[in-house]
């Protein structure tokens, strides 16, 4: 038996990059999982479906920043698996990100990754919120940084936007933890993911070797890094635990 066996899942941001391997670890833990990305998540909602069955997952395209979107998603997910146990908030606007200085970031770019990598889990969890409420149990698993407790230069957007996923996370579970409702923050290191090397190979070669060098262990982050720690947050495991950082950088920041 899988440790997430009867249970439904949300994976935001899910069918590619580091939440493809999020929706796969969770399937493969016995979850059935929607995926909604802005992108098809046909794909991997494929992989997933003959590897576990056709009905243990389902995907819509989503912009999470998009609030009758997000209304959508979590009523087709409703409809299709009659409950949301686990949501993973996962969206976020990194990978296409230059660098650039303070001082000449776009407004506009500005606002586009808060309303992605903030205002889209706020919808996430007013919308799924509800119906965790309703069966008094649920885990809200929102994907942090590593960077927020030292800073990247030239990404004060990302940072930033980060930074107001943890106080989100801390305020959520004053607020759900009567309901049964644990909510928590999984925090990467910079992680080679395959979009974020497609996407920004400029990035990495700037932060990759200073990164390092600065972990206690002295080496890449891959995905698969991460997938212990989320399974866990995810599975009643946990159940015990809310209003936490869960850091997984190879010791690059020490909280």
């Amino acid at each position: 038996m899988g440790r997430l066996d009867g249970r439904v899942a949300i994976v935001t941001g899910g069918a590619k990059g580091i939440g493809r391997h999020y929706s796969q670890a969770l399937a493969a833990e016995g979850a059935r999982l929607m995926i909604a990305d802005i992108d098809d998540g046909a794909e991997v909602a494929d992989e997933i479906a003959r590897a576990h069955g056709a009905n243990s997952v389902a995907s819509a395209v989503t912009d999470v920043s998009d609030e009758a979107a997000v209304k959508a998603l979590v009523g087709k997910t409703v409809e299709r698996f009659g409950k949301i146990d686990v949501l993973v908030n996962n969206a976020a606007l990194f990978a296409p990100l230059r660098e650039t200085k303070c001082a000449d970031i776009d407004v506009a770019l500005w606002d586009r990754v808060m309303a992605i990598n903030l205002r889209g889990p706020f919808l996430m969890v007013k919308h799924v919120a509800p119906h965790m409420m309703a069966q008094g149990y649920g885990k809200i698993i929102n994907i942090g940084s590593g960077s927020i407790f030292h800073g990247i230069p030239w990404m004060l957007h990302y940072v930033t936007s980060k930074g107001g996923i943890l106080a989100m996370t801390r305020v959520l579970a004053l607020e759900l933890g009567e309901h049964g409702i644990r909510v928590n923050t999984l925090s990467p290191g910079l992680t080679m993911s395959e979009t974020l090397m497609a996407e920004n190979p400029g990035h990495i070669a700037t932060a990759r070797d200073r990164v390092v060098a600065a972990r206690s262990l002295k080496r890449d982050e891959q995905p698969q890094d991460l997938l212990g720690a989320l399974v866990f947050l995810a599975s009643t495991d946990s159940d015990f635990m809310t209003g936490q950082n869960v850091l997984i950088d190879g010791g690059n920041s020490n909280t």
